[in-house]
């Protein structure tokens, strides 16, 4: 039996590239985001049968909530929830930073996942499935301008060993995927669409990539279901941890 599962943030990056992965594995799945077209095109590739598209904001629960109470018969029971949706705005330092894009990173990094989680939970319980949270290294290691980002991170990690506490004996699998530096959109959105940004991350680093993390995300999506990875960091060989910081007079 084809086993079911909900990514969210599909329309690019590792989101897009956990979809292909798992369809490619056998699962249907149910992708999820903002752009339509992206979507529709996804659709069109992988096909209707494997693939359904469900266009809506993570943030507007009301928008999420009709998609999903509508989904397709073949698609409506969900093994596996992929919460990859979620963004960094910004690079300014706290006491120079936009308040509103911190409310923006805090909106869909922490609520609309805990959310949507909430909202899973019951179906997830009943079929023994399994979630996946997509954190980051900003959840474990501080740096300059990460401030709210890596707070947000920190919820997701900490979130998730939460979950794997309170469904004990349910059967359900609870994963935090902490990614170092991979080469999306990220940076892009981050910074306004600022190539020049991009290009200085990423250039000579030889940044992992979204196919990188989602072939992590199937791997642990497809172990035996009495094995729990509770919480997974990588990192390329490129990157390493950051030497402390001293501000001198």
């Amino acid at each position: 039996m084809s086993r079911t599962a909900l990514v969210t943030g599909a329309t690019a990056g590792i989101g897009e590239a956990c979809v292909r992965s798992l369809v490619a594995s056998g699962w249907r799945c149910i992708a999820t985001g903002r752009r339509a077209e992206r979507l529709d095109a996804l659709v069109d590739e992988l096909g209707a049968d494997k693939l359904h598209a469900a266009v809506f904001d993570i943030r507007d629960e009301a928008a999420r909530d009709a998609a999903l109470d509508s989904l397709p018969e073949d698609f409506a029971g969900i093994d596996l929830l992929v919460n990859n949706a979620g963004l960094a705005l910004g690079t300014s330092p706290a006491h120079k930073a936009d308040l509103d894009q911190w409310k923006v990173m805090i909106d869909t990094n922490v609520t609309a996942l805990a959310s949507l989680t909430h909202k899973l939970l019951p179906s997830l319980i009943e079929r023994k499935g399994a979630v996946i949270n997509l954190s980051s290294v900003a959840a474990n290691y501080p740096y300059t301008g990460g401030n709210v980002y890596g707070g947000t991170k920190a919820f997701v990690r900490q979130f998730s060993l939460g979950l794997r506490s309170d469904l004990a004996g349910t059967g359900v699998r609870v994963t935090s995927i902490e990614p170092g530096m991979v080469e999306t959109e990220f940076t892009l959105v981050r910074t306004g669409g600022n190539q020049e940004a991009h290009e200085k991350l990423y250039g000579g680093a030889e940044p992992m990539t979204a196919e990188d993390i989602a072939e992590t995300v199937r791997w642990v999506a497809e172990l035996p279901p009495h094995l729990n990875i509770n919480a997974l960091e990588l990192m390329p060989v490129s990157q390493s941890f950051a030497g402390f910081q001293v501000a001198r007079s």
